[in-house]
């Protein structure tokens, strides 16, 4: 419908935007930061990040400090998709078992799974419609820049997630701010879970154009 939909980190809300320019609170209550289900003003987030759409009209939402991952339904309520709110951790498993470490981006492909940048875990993670979670991609709790296969990959601070039509996922494995390290660079997941990084050179900050890696 050309709603533009975006989290307010600080303030604790996910605001839409319609074609028209009206911007609105869809969830959350503004700079009332916490943890609740519910419909629309009810409903509680703790800095959300990243945002997603799926086909449905839900929207997605890495719940970063909550550790959590939320759903917002065309009516406005709010659930919890998976994780536990305030529990760290990366434990793989059935979604309200399954743990995160301060989770940053999110993104969701055709069929309706979720991808997560794991951030402070340094992985990629898959949530299924059934409500399964998996680790796809890194070594939770072990940073790195390596290319490769599944756990054989390393990331570090990955904070950024996209999805193209062929199912590739893109990760933006970043410097955080100026805070953390991060390798600063723009890495692939093929649909068979291959690692290759695309574009940057690990570790260094810079805006040099130019082909891919250098």
């Amino acid at each position: 419908k050309g709603n533009v939909y975006t989290t307010e980190y600080g303030s604790g809300v996910v605001r839409k935007i319609t074609p028209d320019g009206i911007v609105s609170t869809l969830a959350g209550k503004d700079s009332v930061l916490g943890f609740v289900d519910g419909i629309s003003g009810e409903a509680r987030f703790n800095h959300p990040h990243g945002i997603a759409v799926d086909k449905f009209l839900n929207v997605y939402v890495a719940d970063m400090k909550n550790g959590t991952i939320r759903k917002i339904s065309p009516d406005g309520k709010v659930e919890t998709v998976a994780g536990v709110p305030g529990i760290i951790g990366s434990s793989n498993g059935k979604s309200h078992k399954a743990t995160f470490n301060q989770p940053e981006g999110i993104a969701v492909n055709s069929k309706g799974y979720l991808y997560i940048a794991d951030t402070y875990n340094f992985i990629i993670r898959e949530i299924d419609t059934a409500g399964n979670v998996k680790t796809i991609a890194g070594k939770a709790g072990i940073s790195g820049s390596a290319d490769g296969k599944g756990a054989q990959s390393r990331f570090n601070m990955p904070i950024g997630i996209a999805i193209d039509g062929m199912d590739n996922i893109y990760v933006a494995d970043s410097d955080y701010d100026g805070n953390k390290s991060g390798n600063c660079t723009i890495r692939k997941i093929n649909p068979k879970g291959v690692v290759t990084t695309l574009a940057g050179v690990t570790g260094q900050i810079g805006s040099s154009d130019g082909k891919g890696i250098r």
